[in-house]
């Protein structure tokens, strides 16, 4: 038994620095390549947490999370996505002739970019919400509102109406545009990263690292 201990101790600390070596090398920041008017990176850093970077047209979105090197690939996930983007704060029956949905916020210039859905007795209902975050339709029974925000189309917020109320007022959740990853695997290649996107259809994208 005495024999083997040394030989088990130079595993230990061998493994040890494989791991770590393998970390320095592959911490960096990768660079997505050939993606028109997209610019994305991401950011691995030596404590195996990440940050990444996603610009299209004038919205930027940011995420974190935790990466680990599983089978040769970079494994990426972030905190679990809130169910909702949106808190219903407000929902009462009105005196007038109209099913309203309002979004509220603070920056009034985003209002125009939201759309909702709504499920009625005559079917589905989806319009855009005016410069006042804003969409109405005739009064009607309305069993689910869905919302959808343009500059994060990859999801959408659902709620469930059980009243007959035709008045409903919603707020703006901070992680609205935050970028939430699940397991996005990226192989590790001499030039960078190929896979996956969080927020692209396809798994051949290239990351090139930055030197």
């Amino acid at each position: 038994m005495m024999k083997l201990l040394p030989a088990l101790l130079f595993l230990s600390i061998s493994h040890a620095l494989f791991g770590q070596s393998a970390t320095d090398t592959i911490a960096g920041e990768y660079h997505l390549q050939g993606v028109m008017e997209t610019a994305s990176a991401i950011l691995l850093k030596p404590d195996h947490t990440f940050e990444i970077f996603f610009s299209y047209g004038a919205m930027d979105r940011q995420g974190t999370g935790k990466w680990v090197l599983d089978q040769g690939k970079v494994v990426l996930n972030s905190r679990i996505r809130p169910e909702a983007d949106f808190s219903l704060v407000s929902s009462k029956m009105e005196a007038d002739s109209f099913t309203t949905v309002k979004i509220m916020d603070q920056n009034t210039q985003i209002l125009p970019h939201f759309e909702a859905l709504l499920k009625t007795k005559d079917g589905e209902k989806y319009g855009k919400m005016n410069q006042e975050g804003i969409y109405q339709i005739p009064k009607t029974k309305t069993s689910a509102i869905e919302l959808f925000f343009n500059f994060a189309p990859e999801r959408y917020s659902s709620f469930p109406v059980k009243t007959d109320d035709n008045y409903f007022e919603f707020k703006i959740e901070p992680w609205i545009v935050e970028i939430f990853v699940e397991n996005v695997a990226l192989s590790v290649s001499a030039d960078g990263l190929t896979g996956e996107h969080p927020l692209l259809k396809g798994n051949a994208f290239s990351y090139v690292k930055m030197k």
